[in-house]
């Protein structure tokens, strides 16, 4: 028997509207030593698989028919008590959202070792040891003095280092991974994926990996479940699956992957049945909102100059100057956006992309250097009221669309907000009308508005976000890792948007990400970041071609190739 057996597992949100069917009739099994990717777009019942496997789904969700099975024992139906003895010891599980699987209140040393004893009998250092072991073996820089830091005082990626070295604590025979990619950049990416592959080798652990990454799926799982809408629509080996596959969706969801060979112009979309479907934005945007910018100044050098930036976090505080430690997020770095240009940066987690962001937007105080903004020195502005006009005129679209917006205020409000603060219209009326322009122009529609941000998918949410930047009118759109939480089908659909609105608006954007080949399609110019240095700027194709430093080369070299059904022949 299978290490893992689920079979016609059906899954069912009731609701006053009637019974919403998540999952139906689905059969699938995971060998020992195996790993089984899950592939599908947001909301077709993967994550939904993962979490009925292991009794946490969010209610009123339940299982409604079907059987799981681990290693010959039926693992269905077990009181709490005796899911929980599952749970960690046999099965682990790496959650998509470390920032949600974290507590903010203990440090990772405390959430490492409760977990640690409560699947071991050992003794406390004995524990200590162990852990600090597993944030080594996750990657984790100077773990002794990582363990005694809490988790917001770690970047996105190493949070989610933290999540797996948890799963992994209890030595489980089985990892059920929801996105364990997602956050990371390509080097931590292929050192997690190599250690979970190695664990089902040499420890005969069994894996089912839910990723919307193509390219990790197709360079590490053995074989490949797709799903649709709640159906399993294809599964068979990996090669077959990706190579040859059966399944109308599956070609159409394969074809919508970024290309790491060469650039397009446009990015292809899935398009199935009733599968999403790229809005139409507005073509003629000269008597817009968006089109109603300030007048320029007579100026003709680069729209944004970052020079010699350094910025450090104190890591270990004293009163004793030469106790304390710290951290550099950003050494000497220097680089200029031209207007109109999309500048991408890429590096490691924590190399220091999303703190020169921050610096430039405004949210951090460099310790040394100069931001200039069309030749005005914004680390010079003292006040406030001489910073707002340079906020205007510099928005953000964040990483994390869940976590970016006010979960207590309608869309309205939130698109609202900025225009209210910087008192951009006359009256109320003025303010519904762009806010409704807005969302119609970001493919929402102004009914949008009157919901709140959980009825939106995360695509969706991510609209919300860029309509909200887009509020104040700016000149540049700094986008931290604005696809990382998207599958394929609906990144493509941002990133045609982007694309259209800058070539609309003229925009010029700041493009922070560790997907690599979306950075080749999206960026025009592309820096690179290694423990807060930039080791490297140069022209996009240049750097994927004929990459100079060797941090480069190492990167793309580490870059999952995708070897799947193209998009030119599918």
């Amino acid at each position: 028997m299978s290490l893992l057996e689920v079979r016609n597992l059906r899954i069912e949100y009731p609701s006053r509207h009637g019974v919403f069917t998540a999952v139906n009739d689905l059969s699938l099994s995971v060998e020992r030593g195996e790993i089984l990717g899950v592939v599908g777009e947001s909301g077709a019942g993967k994550s939904t698989v993962g979490n009925a496997i292991i009794d946490l789904l969010s209610p009123p969700g339940h299982v409604a028919g079907g059987e799981v099975f681990l290693d010959g024992q039926q693992i269905s139906g077990l009181d709490g008590e005796q899911m929980r003895q599952v749970r960690g010891s046999k099965i682990g599980f790496i959650f998509q959202d470390p920032m949600t699987s974290l507590n903010p209140l203990f440090t990772v040393e405390q959430q490492l070792k409760e977990t640690i004893h409560a699947n071991m009998k050992v003794s406390d250092q004995d524990a200590y040891k162990r852990a600090l072991s597993l944030l080594n073996q996750v990657g984790i820089p100077q773990p002794e003095n990582r363990l005694k830091q809490y988790p917001h005082q770690f970047s996105g990626g190493m949070r989610q280092r933290v999540v797996i070295a948890i799963a992994l604590a209890g030595e489980p025979d089985l990892i059920i991974a929801d996105e364990p990619t997602t956050a990371l950049d390509v080097s931590i990416q292929d050192q997690i994926l190599n250690l979970i592959r190695d664990l089902c080798e040499q420890h005969n652990v069994g894996c089912m990996l839910v990723t919307h990454d193509m390219g990790v799926v197709s360079n590490v799982t053995d074989r490949v479940a797709v799903m649709y809408r709640g159906e399993l629509v294809e599964i068979g080996d990996t090669d077959k699956v990706l190579g040859e596959p059966e399944h109308a969706y599956t070609r159409s969801l394969i074809s919508a992957v970024p290309r790491s060979d060469i650039k397009l112009d446009r990015f292809p979309l899935v398009n199935y049945i009733e599968a999403a479907q790229e809005p139409q934005t507005a073509i003629d945007i000269q008597n817009h909102w968006l089109g109603q910018r300030e007048v320029q100044r007579d100026y003709t050098g680069p729209l944004l100059s970052v020079e010699n930036v350094n910025l450090r976090f104190t890591t270990k505080d004293s009163l004793f100057p030469k106790r304390r430690e710290y951290v550099v997020a950003s050494n000497d770095v220097s680089f200029d956006i031209m207007e109109g240009e999309t500048f991408g940066l890429v590096g490691e987690s924590g190399s220091g992309k999303s703190t020169i962001a921050r610096v430039i937007a405004g949210l951090y105080q460099p310790n040394a250097g100069n931001v200039t903004f069309e030749g005005i020195n914004l680390t010079q502005l003292s006040s406030e009221k001489e910073r707002r006009p340079f906020r205007r005129q510099m928005q953000m679209v964040f990483q994390n669309p869940y976590t970016s917006m006010n979960p207590r205020m309608k869309v309205f409000d939130i698109v609202a907000e900025p225009i209210r603060f910087h008192r951009l219209t006359e009256n109320e009326s003025q303010t519904r009308q762009v806010v409704e322009d807005l969302l119609d122009h970001v493919g929402l529609g102004r009914l949008a508005g009157l919901k709140y941000p959980h009825e939106f998918s995360g695509g969706q949410r991510q609209r919300i976000s860029i309509a909200r930047a887009l509020a104040t009118r700016p000149r540049l759109l700094i986008c931290d890792e604005p696809t990382s939480a998207l599958d394929v089908s609906v990144q493509a659909q941002i990133l045609n948007l982007l694309k259209d609105l800058q070539q609309e608006l003229d925009l010029t954007m700041l493009f922070i990400s560790h997907d690599l080949p979306v950075i080749r399609q999206v960026c025009d110019r592309v820096g690179v970041m290694q423990k807060g240095t930039l080791l490297e700027v140069a022209p996009t194709e240049q750097l994927f071609t004929q990459p100079n430093h060797p941090y480069s080369q190492q990167l793309i070299s580490l870059m999952p190739e995708f070897t799947g059904l193209r998009a030119d022949i599918a």
